[in-house]
């Protein structure tokens, strides 16, 4: 029973190199965890994930050759099913039993214990532990069955048996190999077709020998480096990459740094099994063309990393990982750079025939391109965004000119061709266009702005044009799509109306503009005419629930933000210090009390609905409504003071004072007096009471 390390292996063709790293992951952990369910290895097992293009691989700590056999009590049968009259086995008893490998004999033995208002039979026996080859064949199998492949092949495989023949066999890639290593001792487990033994493949052309033998468990890695030319762990060799990176950069010297793009990194990292960083060049005459081109077309075609200089502009050089290391690398390197040439060519093309055409002259063409089968064609959202950034500068008192002539060229960009090729350049493109048409740069920059924030923690429009287009373009989306009942269900959102919201939210948060959520929605429907209903009330619903995540996310409490957004603040930006203040109220001593008064008065006012008037000091009969009465005299007045000077922290802990008088007005008065004209003066005291309570926040909801 001497525990020893486990070591697995999934020798295949080339795997996707976007899934690499999540592939590893996955295989390892699922396999550890089979593995610790059935007792074969310990809770706190180190688990150690190899992923290389060719190979997938777990390392498990201290796993047993056999568990240990297992206490198990069954439970069989309610007592007056098991047991006759006379206390004698019943044939259903007699037949579970046999059925668990047991007979008569073993009913002097069973155990009697309470199952709901029954009493119930239990069958006590020891279930012998797991075998370590049975019990890793079931881990390897769930480990295979549970990894997440983006796509699945099939392939034939010749059968390894006495006749000839072949067995189809549907995995991510084809496999070659498995390793199954317990120690020094080959596991006889199958997958996929392969049987387990001890060697596997190194590099495609550098290994020093092939097979690589491996003797055992633990010298994987190190075998794999030596032997076979390969860096079995994903992330020493992304480490390796990066420290590459860096010395080729220095040693080109200028501050040069490789661009930072961890997606790349990891990309690259699952395209090479033994890396090394080689420096290119290309000719300086393409730095003419926008950096962004450059870059995107390195990055997304040929996987290079650009060097950017110390001011962070794109030089002529660009970093190549190569996964072979000859001892002249000239070869290597020119064929990179004969490689790169012709993309940066093309960018240059489409970059100088673009600007042959100004974008204001492709403002037509945006009518003969569908955005939508029930909304229209690009040319008509253009216009619909117009009409909304007016209505949206018109509020804020912003000039109009510079936010018109914006949100009608946003979109032309995308008739050109650069952005036909690269649509990640959309904005950016209709930036450096602009300018060179002469218009200005704040129009330039909204233009690119307008998409943005693209995603969560990306930068907000950086003018006020830019802003106000932003918003016009994400509320045309989310009205429309709301208008013609387009709405995201589960996780499906093709049009990304949560992130839309969520942008809108930013911009309104962030930026701090006075403009009230529902008004805003209202004021982007008339530019559909009669193309959709109204969506406003659905679409704020659906907005307040997206700022109630994010709060949540930011570390409010659920309690904080139901308060708050209960009330539906209209003024997005006034939302921070509302919560703010609730967190300070809530901190002080009378916030419990106070806040389940207000939930009690909540519920008053809620069956008396349409009893409440005006309070008339005349008709206030007992001591504590009169204290109460004189106290909100005092109090109310200068807490609203506070709220609208802004200081809601101020103006609710001014309002702390009423605790006392609060809780003596509920001990003496009876609220619901038999005079209707008392009970409609109380509902009324309340009424006032509960409104000046619950101007910054519904305090009921911080209640217990």
């Amino acid at each position: 029973m001497t525990a020893q390390n486990l070591l697995i292996e999934l020798f295949v063709e080339e795997l996707p190199p976007k899934a690499l790293k999540k592939l590893g992951d996955a295989f390892a952990s699922v396999l550890a965890d089979q593995l610790k369910a059935q007792g074969l290895a310990a809770a706190d097992a180190a688990v150690t994930a190899f992923a290389s293009p060719r190979r997938l691989a777990a390392h498990v700590t201290g796993v047993l050759p056999r568990a240990a056999d297992k206490a198990v009590s069954q439970k069989l049968m309610p007592v007056s099913v098991g047991l006759d009259a006379n206390g004698q086995p019943t044939p259903a008893l007699l037949k579970r039993l046999g059925a668990l490998g047991a007979d008569a004999s073993a009913v002097a033995g069973l155990k009697r214990a309470p199952d709901g208002k029954a009493e119930a039979l239990f069958y006590d026996s020891v279930a012998p532990g797991a075998e370590l080859a049975a019990g890793l064949q079931k881990a390897l199998d769930e480990a295979i069955a549970k990894l997440p492949i983006p796509k699945v092949m099939s392939y034939q495989l010749e059968t390894d048996c006495e006749l000839p023949g072949w067995s189809s066999v549907n995995f991510v890639r084809p496999a070659h190999g498995l390793v199954a290593l317990h120690g020094a001792q080959v596991v006889p487990v199958k997958a996929l077709g392969l049987t387990a033994r001890n060697t596997t493949q190194g590099h495609r052309f550098e290994a020093a020998v092939s097979p690589v033998v491996l003797k055992d468990a633990d010298s994987y890695a190190a075998v794999l480096a030596k032997d076979g030319a390969v860096i079995a762990s994903f992330a020493e060799r992304k480490a390796e990459i990066a420290r590459q990176l860096a010395a080729a950069a220095a040693k080109v010297g200028g501050g040069c740094q490789p661009i930072d793009d961890d997606a790349l990194l990891d990309e690259v990292t699952a395209l090479v099994e033994r890396p090394n960083v080689l420096v290119c060049e290309f000719e300086p005459q393409f730095l003419d063309v926008p950096q962004e081109c450059l870059i995107l077309t390195m990055k997304a075609n040929q996987k290079y990393f650009p060097l950017l200089d110390a001011q962070g502009k794109l030089t002529n050089r660009f970093l190549v990982v190569s996964n072979i290391s000859p001892s002249d690398a000239s070869a290597v390197i020119g064929g990179n750079e004969r490689v790169v040439r012709p993309r940066l060519a093309d960018a240059k093309f489409f970059f100088d025939q673009d600007r042959k055409k100004a974008l204001l002259s492709r403002v037509e063409g945006l009518g003969k391109v569908v955005y939508h089968n029930k909304l229209g064609t690009q040319g008509e959202r253009v216009e619909r965004v117009r009409a909304i950034a007016r209505a949206i500068a018109h509020q804020l008192r912003d000039a109009t000119s510079a936010v018109d002539k914006a949100a009608q060229l946003a979109k032309t960009d995308l008739l050109t061709d650069m952005v036909g090729e690269f649509p990640e350049l959309q904005g950016t493109m209709g930036r450096y266009y602009a300018l060179h048409d002469g218009e200005s740069e704040e129009v330039a920059f909204a233009i690119e702005d307008h998409y943005k924030p693209r995603f969560a923690g990306d930068d907000l429009p950086r003018n006020m044009t830019g802003v106000v287009v932003a918003l016009a373009d994400k509320l045309e989306t989310l009205v429309g799509m709301f208008g013609i009942g387009n709405l995201p269900t589960g996780d499906k959102d093709p049009f990304a109306l949560r992130r839309h919201a969520l942008g809108v939210l930013r911009m309104l948060v962030e930026k701090d503009l006075p403009l009230d959520l529902q008004a805003l929605l209202r004021s982007a429907v008339p530019a559909f005419g009669s193309l959709i209903q109204d969506p406003s009330d659905t679409l704020a619903d659906f907005i307040y629930d997206r700022l109630a995540g994010s709060l949540r996310e930011q570390g409010y409490s659920a309690q904080e933000v139901d308060a708050v957004l209960a009330l539906r603040p209209e003024r997005l930006s006034d939302i921070a210090k509302r919560l703010a203040a609730v967190r300070a109220f809530a901190a002080l001593p009378e916030a419990p009390a106070l806040a389940a008064a207000n939930k009690r008065i909540a519920n008053i006012l809620k069956k008396s609905e349409g009893d409440a008037v005006g309070v008339k000091e005349a008709l206030l009969a007992e001591a504590a409504e009169k204290d109460l009465f004189a106290a909100m005299q005092a109090t109310v007045p200068a807490a609203n003071a506070k709220f609208d000077a802004g200081d809601h922290t101020a103006s609710l802990q001014a309002l702390a004072a009423l605790r006392t008088p609060v809780d003596a007005f509920f001990d003496g008065v009876m609220v619901n007096a038999e005079d209707p004209a008392l009970k409609a003066n109380r509902l009324g005291l309340l009424r006032e009471l509960h409104n000046a309570m619950n101007r910054v926040a519904d305090l009921s909801r911080l209640a217990a």
